[in-house]
């Protein structure tokens, strides 16, 4: 589970598998899907982490932690940008305390690569970050995921968050999210939803997204456009592409920053 496709990172490491569904953005999350086929393939690890419902493969709620993963970015010697746990949350409430800090101790050990961790339970987040670990690593950065207007109160939780980079997914896209307050917030990843039953993105919700990250010097990156595409008709996602506004946005955080706490 090393290399992948995902444009805005280089790596994933799984140290949990498995989750649970908590908003809207879950819905259709590609994990869930991806956990019945490596279970199909026998992979123990993803072994009883999702059910049938209907047509669609959803989380059972089994999180399960992984000690054998917790040392494999150790043997990568080329520095990566590494998104940690792109098959669970890393700030799941099954996953344990003690496990967590386990994964910070392999991120402070290995400070040639830049760990990646999104959560959409970023009140967890700040509370362990501020009560059990306290420092600020320059190459771990943290953010959260917001779909719509509906979680935007994640924003406030990350804000609150000693990192040195805080960043914030805005995909799937499936709901305008208005004048988001991108304060104190160094990075914004926007896409679509892609698959079967994707839903549409519009471009005037990303239109609100990318005129607060200009007002608040915030890095901005436009993952793709999904399924729906600019002209709202459907199309394969690579058909649809990642052109807006006439150009591709790959802008990254200056991960030079000085540790920022809030």
């Amino acid at each position: 589970m090393a290399e992948t496709q995902i444009e805005w990172t280089d790596a994933t490491w799984n140290p949990v598998a498995g989750c649970s569904i908590v908003s809207a953005g879950c819905t259709n999350c590609y994990a869930m899907e991806m956990a019945r086929r490596l279970q199909a393939m026998s992979v123990p690890k993803y072994r009883g982490l999702t059910r049938r419902s209907g047509k669609r493969t959803v989380w059972n709620g089994v999180v399960r932690e992984d000690k054998t993963a917790l040392d494999i970015p150790l043997g990568w010697k080329k520095p990566r940008k590494i998104f940690v746990n792109s098959m669970s949350d890393l700030f799941h409430d099954r996953v344990t305390d003690t496990f967590i800090l386990k994964v910070w101790a392999v991120m402070r050990a290995t400070p040639h690569h830049h760990y990646q961790i999104l959560t959409k339970r970023p009140e967890r987040m700040g509370a362990l970050v501020h009560s059990k670990i306290g420092e600020v690593l320059p190459n771990v950065w943290l953010g959260t995921s917001v779909e719509n207007a509906d979680v935007v109160g994640r924003i406030d939780y990350l804000r609150t968050v000693p990192a040195a980079i805080r960043f914030i997914s805005f995909e799937p896209l499936i709901g305008s999210v208005g004048a988001v307050d991108l304060h104190d917030i160094h990075w914004a990843i926007v896409g679509g939803e892609s698959g079967r039953s994707a839903r549409p993105i519009r471009e005037e919700w990303i239109d609100e997204i990318f005129d607060r990250c200009a007002m608040h010097n915030t890095a901005f990156f436009f993952k793709q456009w999904g399924t729906w595409g600019k002209d709202n008709k459907r199309r394969s996602k690579k058909a649809n592409g990642r052109v807006y506004r006439d150009k591709v946005w790959d802008e990254m955080p200056k991960a030079s920053l000085s540790p920022s706490i809030a």
